[in-house]
């Protein structure tokens, strides 16, 4: 049996099935990315909810594993020369789980490198700006007066998916093949257009290159599957 006891944070949330990695996380934009990667892979896993209605996200236990607070979080029993591995960042973690399994990250050197590209691009960019927009949109940035800055992530949002759409021209997906960078991009523009209402705001119609493969990706069932864990309770 493997025993993960050595690791603060199987404290709060104990691990049913040590031998499984454990995923530590939220459906959010970010989480999602790799609950939809493991499903993808078919890498066994065991999923735990990081709460933020509890500030699950400061606790000593979780800043244990993810010391900058944000989830996604894993720790693998089952790492590099059969050590344990504790690994948090979304992006981090896909590019771990590519290697680990050999799937969804090209051997070939330079789609490989491509692919590196597209996910540094949605980490840098994407998931910043769509993030910006989506708080001085819906949230409370909402209620500021001057429009500003609402507008300088609108515009830059409309931007990012403007180099997506010609990008995607003439391609499937983002890197010609189905990849971490697609795992990475499609859940913060299903969120951008959906949870965050700003589909009329970016003139998402405009993109039919980027609407085209975000229906694709969406269709998978191991996507329909990653976007619903962990559970909320």
């Amino acid at each position: 049996m493997t025993d993960l006891s050595s690791f603060d944070i199987t404290r709060k949330w104990p691990a049913q099935h040590p031998e499984h990695l454990q995923l530590y996380s939220l459906p959010t934009p970010n989480g999602v990315k790799v609950s939809i990667m493991l499903e993808e892979i078919g890498l066994p896993y065991e999923a735990h909810l990081v709460s933020f209605d509890s500030n699950d996200q400061f606790s000593p236990e979780f800043l244990s594993l993810s010391p900058n607070n944000k989830i996604p979080a894993i720790l693998d029993p089952n790492g590099p020369e059969g050590q344990p591995l504790a690994l948090f960042e979304s992006g981090a973690i896909l590019l771990y789980l590519a290697e680990k399994t050999g799937k969804l990250l090209s051997q070939s050197p330079a789609v490989r490198y491509q692919t590196i590209q597209w996910l540094m691009w949605q980490m840098g960019g994407v998931g910043p700006m769509f993030g910006q927009l989506g708080f001085f949109h819906k949230f409370a940035g909402s209620e500021y007066e001057d429009k500003r800055p609402r507008d300088r992530y609108v515009a830059e949002s409309a931007r990012l998916l403007g180099v997506l759409d010609q990008h995607l021209q003439g391609r499937d997906w983002i890197a010609g093949e189905y990849s971490i960078a697609d795992i990475a991009v499609f859940p913060w523009i299903r969120n951008l257009v959906g949870f965050y209402e700003a589909a009329e705001l970016v003139q998402f119609e405009r993109f039919a290159n980027v609407r085209r493969v975000l229906d694709a990706f969406l269709a998978r069932p191991a996507v329909q599957r990653g976007l619903t864990i962990p559970a909320r309770g």
